[in-house]
């Protein structure tokens, strides 16, 4: 069966289209502010059509089959009977540049081109070349189908990070689902993390990490399903020996971990799910026993949705038997992310200085 994935809220086709092209690996095409997609599981067959092309349009010829019965309805995206999805949220992307204010640098890499995982890496002003810097390793949230490490929100929220904790970020690009289904957020993920690894030698591709990064000081952080994905990272941290590599802490903010009702959309995005209780979704103890870290830092919005959520995890965490110390803060008030709309918020602000601070062990601030 046939699925077209629509990035918009309605997207009406031009009449004609050029030949189907079929590609081997993932594709994108921008197309009036929209990405179409369609593809076949599992192989994810992707066609691309063009606009303006006098060739004949398939998808235009079978217009008249279509259902537009919906089949299933979730927060971010629908999907019909037919097949098709839409996307509700778009997904806008900017380049990497320099902050003349801060002095904060950036560009991106590709990690990996089969399957494609790419990452902006963020170089804070260097004021002494021989002193080695924190490594940040930033995974975005969205739901797990939305926004990207390139958005405006995202690369402007981890420059900032950059400068206050005065380390090197490196946010990873991972496929979006449903397009590309759950596991492929994660093992994205788990990819860029031992990319960035790889350099811990000094002879890996980078030359940012190869001379200014101190790999006895690396963390994870992440917001909303980043938060999930970045658990996930550091317990398969704790079962894998990774070399010259120590992970010290991660930073979860306003994390998805289930319990909600986007738990059937998670179930949906990734099909290969043991229901809800899969350890992805929802902690396992012994998952948690092996953090592969010496400390967590979890945030919760005092009128978000996910604040229980949150303080679960925290609480089970802190009885699971893993040996690190775990801390928690509320931004009482605030909804879910609300630190990515306004930077210069005063609670926003007061969230990034704590987040340096736990990088940099600045006190024990809101330790529980």
């Amino acid at each position: 069966m046939k699925t077209c994935f629509i990035n918009s809220s309605k997207l009406l086709l031009p009449p004609r289209f050029p030949p189907i092209q079929f590609l081997c690996r993932p594709f994108s095409l921008c197309l009036n502010r929209a990405s179409i997609y369609i593809y076949r599981r599992p192989q994810l067959a992707k066609i691309l059509f063009h606009p303006n092309s006098p060739a004949s349009n398939p998808y235009s010829s079978q217009r008249h089959t279509l259902n537009d019965e919906i089949a299933h309805e979730f927060r971010f995206f629908r999907v019909y009977k037919d097949g098709r999805v839409e996307k509700f949220q778009p997904t806008p992307k900017i380049p990497p540049s320099d902050d003349p204010v801060t002095g904060v640098r950036s560009k991106d890499v590709v990690i990996s081109s089969e399957p494609p995982i790419s990452a902006r890496i963020f170089l804070p002003k260097i004021n002494d070349p021989t002193r080695k810097l924190p490594v940040l390793f930033y995974i975005h949230g969205g739901g797990f189908c939305f926004l990207s490490a390139f958005s405006p929100l995202l690369h402007y929220y981890v420059s900032t990070l950059a400068a206050e904790s005065n380390l090197i970020a490196v946010s990873v690009e991972y496929r979006l689902a449903p397009e590309h289904p759950i596991p492929a957020c994660y093992e994205d993920s788990w990819a860029g993390f031992q990319w960035v690894a790889s350099h811990a030698n000094g002879n890996g591709p980078e030359s940012w990490l190869n001379d200014h990064a101190d790999f006895n000081r690396v963390f994870l952080a992440g917001d909303s399903a980043g938060g999930n994905i970045s658990h996930n990272l550091a317990s398969r941290v704790g079962s894998t020996q990774i070399s010259d590599v120590k992970l010290v802490g991660a930073i979860l903010v306003h994390p998805y971990f289930g319990g909600t009702d986007d738990d059937k959309m998670w179930l949906y995005m990734c099909p290969e799910n043991s229901g809800l209780d899969d350890p992805r979704l929802k902690p396992a103890a012994e998952d948690l026993e092996r953090l592969g870290c010496e400390r967590v830092l979890v945030f919760v919005g005092g009128k978000d949705h996910l604040r229980e959520v949150g303080w679960r995890y925290y609480k089970e965490l802190k009885k699971s038997g893993w040996g690190g110390r775990v801390e928690i803060v509320e931004n009482e008030g605030e909804d879910h992310c609300f630190h990515l709309d306004d930077l210069k918020q005063e609670k926003a602000v007061a969230l990034i200085k704590r987040f340096a601070s736990f990088i940099n062990q600045e006190g024990a601030g809101a330790a529980m």
